[in-house]
This record gives structure tokens, sequence and C-alpha cells, in this order.
């Protein structure tokens, strides 16, 4: 196999400027947070709370800006049938950042959380924290396993090189420079990655246009040449799944680790909402290669070019239409630095999300539903060995799973479904418990594992109205695949259904305990009459007042470690049996 060394030297330097750039963070800010008394396990997770507008701008744009994007997006440009009219992450994401800035930066970030799941355990109690962790951990371990897996793709189309090692050596690479610096690590190289990006794409989209096997993009945006026009369009009868998918894209895109925690890193709850309108502008100016190189892609006669006559859609490779227009629509030197673009891409998603998993891991998990006592160097070591495992785990997710996209779909449909009813709930709604949250869990997984999901091959078992059976024809072996197409905007459905069971069972238990129409003894998850104890203040009130500190209500228990990191809790959240007080809050910054 032939490796083309100006490709590998250049993905050797820009790897190394990256690995320098996390290492150099990580010198830099080793005792951030260390003079105002914050733990350094809260300094790995949220920088110290320091962030500022530049660096916090550009790496919550990275978040979402990663190879599944932009390599996504390109390829939804160019499939016949779609077009830009059905590339909906650039403007999904870019309203997920808005809507999250409006309504959820703000008190997120003005209580003083240190993960997202710290609302659900302070108020829903540490079960039912461990269970909001399963879909949010699997969205963000699919996730990366999905864009190492684009990244192997793409490094094997350009440099001629083995998948397996690209894939190894890069989240070897993120793993290290996460390990050593956390969030200071991950947003500094964001920065650096970024700049990349925009560099690597821009300078090759000139190059792309002006070759002469490409027809004017503008004439085939609207006029059939070599495939249908790029542009796209919705039938009438997509319409719903459109809404569905753009949904899915605008509400789900907001419950992740990794956007919360780029919100709670921000020093005030005004500069967390500044970064998500940032961001959201960010994510558009990030598109806009993307979305050329896949107009490109529609405009090309391949006949004349050195990839062959067959067009990449008959060779099943329309995923890979960015790094195909790299190699074969530009000179070599040029699509060797756009190649260093997507590497960028990809690895300023992947870090991100091996950090939120691991905090959300060693905080919610560890430290408050098992040792409430540990100390802030045993929480750091757990983050450093979950940082590890989580990695290797997606990098083994991405080499040995043909199926990592199709998982990556379901997990974040479960987290669309499932985390943001229950976010809207946590944060808005007065009065929910634990019986509705469960009940709410219960209800969006049923109703959404029920659709099916036809890119792990999972049958429906509910057919919901307008489903009809499609035949997929796989291009290079001539086999024939039927599967269940379900036009009805199931997920959405599925989401309002979770907020609205939560809600009504909420107030349902409510109404059966304190009426006594149900015998206190049968309230086994101390979620609604626990609430009336001399020691535990109403939670509600827990979480909607700012000013009311917990100390005031019950006596304190010293702990070890006695940070933000640690205080947030209340008896209920952290203990079964209701033997311990609840340690002193601390809601405000």
């Amino acid at each position: 196999m032939a490796i083309h060394v100006e490709g590998l030297v250049a993905i050797v330097i820009f790897y190394l400027l990256i690995l320098f750039v996390g290492i150099w963070a990580a010198w830099k800010n080793k005792n951030s947070g260390t003079e105002t008394g914050t733990d350094r396990s809260e300094s790995i997770m949220v920088g110290g709370r320091d962030i500022g507008l530049f660096v916090g701008g550009f790496t919550m744009t990275a978040t979402w800006v990663g190879g599944g994007y932009i390599n996504g997006t390109a390829e939804y440009v160019y499939l016949p049938g779609y077009g830009l009219a059905w590339a909906q992450a650039p403007f999904g994401y870019a309203l997920s950042l808005v809507v999250g800035g409006l309504f959820f930066a703000k008190p997120m970030r003005s209580r003083g959380y240190v993960t997202m799941l710290d609302p659900f355990q302070q108020l829903y109690g540490k079960r039912m924290g461990g269970l909001l962790f399963i879909p949010a951990l699997m969205g963000e371990i699919f996730w990366s396993a999905a864009i190492l897996s684009a990244l192997g793709a793409t490094l094997s189309v350009i440099v001629d090189i083995n998948i397996n090692m690209s894939v190894v050596i890069s989240a070897l690479i993120a793993i290290f420079y996460t390990l050593v610096g956390g969030l200071y690590s991950v947003a500094y190289t964001d920065v650096v990655q970024l700049f990349c990006i925009f560099l690597g794409l821009w300078i090759s989209v000139p190059f792309a246009l002006s070759n002469p096997a490409v027809s004017d993009i503008g004439v085939t945006a609207v006029k059939e040449v070599f495939q249908t026009p790029w542009l796209g369009q919705i039938n009438a009868g997509d319409t719903w799944m459109w809404m569905d998918n753009f949904c899915l894209l605008m509400l789900g895109g907001i419950p992740w680790q990794v956007y919360f925690q780029r919100v709670l890193s921000a020093s005030s709850a005004t500069y967390a909402q500044v970064l998500s309108f940032l961001a959201a502008f960010g994510c558009l100016v990030m598109a806009v290669p993307s979305v050329l190189i896949g107009a490109i892609g529609a405009s090309t006669d391949w006949n004349q070019t050195t990839y062959g006559p067959i067009p990449p859609m008959e060779k099943d490779e329309s995923d890979m239409i960015l790094p195909i227009v790299l190699q074969h629509l530009c000179p070599a030197y040029i699509s060797f630095f756009g190649l260093g673009a997507v590497s960028a891409a990809v690895m300023s998603s992947a870090d991100s999300s091996i950090l939120s998993a691991s905090s959300m891991f060693a905080r919610n998990i560890y430290q408050l539903a098992f040792r409430q006592s540990a100390s802030d160097r045993e929480i750091v070591w757990v983050m450093r060995i979950t940082i590890f495992v989580f990695g290797a785990l997606a990098t083994a997710m991405a080499l040995l799973t043909g199926t990592v996209y199709g998982l990556w779909y379901l997990s974040s449909d479960l987290v669309y479904v499932i985390i943001f009813p229950q976010l809207l709930s946590v944060l808005f709604v007065k009065g929910t418990n634990t019986y509705g949250s469960v009940a709410g869990y219960v209800f969006g997984l049923l109703l959404r594992i029920g659709g099916g999901e036809p890119y792990l091959r999972l049958p429906p078992f509910i057919y919901y109205p307008g489903w009809y059976k499609e035949a997929k024809v796989h291009h290079l072996t001539k086999e024939v695949e039927y599967i269940i197409v379900q036009k009805f905007p199931f997920k959405t459905v599925s989401m309002l259904a979770s907020f609205l069971s939560n809600v009504a069972f909420s107030y349902l238990a409510k109404y059966l305990f304190e009426s006594g129409t149900l015998s206190p003894k049968y309230d086994f998850l101390d979620a609604v009459l626990s609430k009336h104890s001399k020691e535990i203040m109403d939670k509600t009130t827990l979480v909607n007042n700012d000013n009311i500190i917990l100390s005031e209500m019950a006596p304190v228990k010293p702990r070890l470690s006695t940070s933000l990191a640690g205080t947030f809790t209340n008896k209920e959240a952290l203990s079964d049996d209701g033997d311990t007080s609840p340690d002193s809050n601390n809601e405000h910054d």
C-alpha cells in the first residue's frame, strides 16, 4: 500500500501542534482556581469558571463543528433527492445554541452547578440521576466513536494509511492532552482546531471550484446536469419527518454535557448566554465551506477526474464526498491541508465528549452516589482513569463496530426523548418529583424504541400512522434490504409524551400521598412526603430560590471536600436511608 509522504508529514506536524497546545494550556493553568479555594477536580471539569469570551466562543463552536458535522453537511448537500433542504445540521444546531442560550444557560450557570446531571440528582435523587446518566453517557461515547470512525475513513481516502492505526493515534493524542489539562487543554486546542478547519476548507474550495470537471454550481443548484439539483426540495409527504428531524437537532442539541460543560465554565451567567449566541453564529459560518464542497461534488463530471467514471453515490461512498473532493479535485498539497482540517474537526469533538462523560461519572455517580466523603485527589484520579477508559471504549467501538453511526443516531434520539423533557421539568416546572421522572423516562424510552431504528436493523413494534416498507438496494453488492420508514414525527411525539407523563404522574403522586389516599409507607422513593420533614426543605424551593442556604435549615456535617463541587447536596439526593444531614448549600456564585 502506497503511503503519501507529504500527507503523512502534514498530519504529523498538525498533531504535534495540537499536542503542544494541549500541554501548554495544562501547564499555563495548572494552578487556576486554587487561589479561590476551588478543588482541582472542579477545575478539570469547569476550568475554574474563568473561561473568557474568545476561548469560550471557539470551544463552544467546536463542540458541534466536528467531523460528523462537516462531513455530514457535505454528504447531504451532495446526495440526490436530499440536497441543501435536508442538510439540517447547520441551522438545527445553531438554533439549538440560541435556544440553549436564551432559556437554559442562565438558570444552570447562576445556580453554580458543575455538571448537567446536578439538578436531576438534587431534585429527583441519586437513583434517578444514575438512570439519566445512561443515555447521556451513551450519547457521548457513541458520538466520539462515530467521529473517530469518520476520521479513519477520511485519512485512508487521502493518505492511504491503515485506518486502525490512524484512529488509535488520533484518539491517544486527544486522550493524552485531556488527561493532562482537563477543560483548559480541550478549550485551547479547540481554538487551534477551529482555526485549522476554517483555513483548511476555505483554501480547498477555490481550487475545487476552478477544476475543469466541475460545472457552475449556480446552474446545478436549480437544473439537473449530472444529478438532481443540489438545493433539493421537501416533498409534501415528507414535511412531518423533516420537522421531526429538525426539532431533534434544535431541542435535542441542548441537553448534552459537552454544551453545559462550556456554559458552566463561563465566568458569569451572562457570559454563558453570550457564548451560546457566538457559537450559534460560528456553527453557521463553519458550515459554508462544507455546503460548497457538497455542491461541488454534485456538479462534477467524475469521468474527467482521477476518481473514475462511477460517481461516489453509486459506490456507496457518499458519506466521504468531502475527502473525495479534496483528493480528486484539488492539488495534492491543498488536499493534505484540507485533511488536517478534517482531523482537527474530529479531535475537537472527541476530546470534549470524553471529558464530559468522565466528568459526569466522577461527580454524579462516583462522588455523589457512592463516595460522598471522597477527597478531591481521589475524584481527580477517578476522572483520569475514566477519561482513559471512555476514550479506549470509543476507540474500540470505532474500530470494531460497523453500526457505530446507527448507535449514535439512536442514543442522540434518547437524549432528545428522555433527557430534554426531564431538563424542562427540573428547571421550569414546579412540583415534579421522582415518580413523574421515572414515568416520563419509561414512556419516552418505549415510544422511541418502539419506532425501530433502520441503521441498527432494529425492527419497530409500534407502527405509527403513515409507515411504509422501502426497498434499499446496495449499489456494490446489489443486495436488496427492506426497511420500515416511519413518516410520522414519532420522536417529537415521544418527547412530548415523556414530558407530559412526568408532570401528570408527579402531580398524581403528590395528590395521592398528601390527601392520605396512599399511606406514607408506600412513598418508597421519599419523593413526596419527605419534603415536609423538619430536616429537609422543600426541594422545589431549593431549586428555584437562589437565596436560601440549606445550612440555615439543618445541621451541617463537615466534609473532606468543601468546594462547590460537593455542595449542592440535599438529604434525599444523596442518601437512601435518610439518616445523614444535608451539607451546606451554595447555589449562587
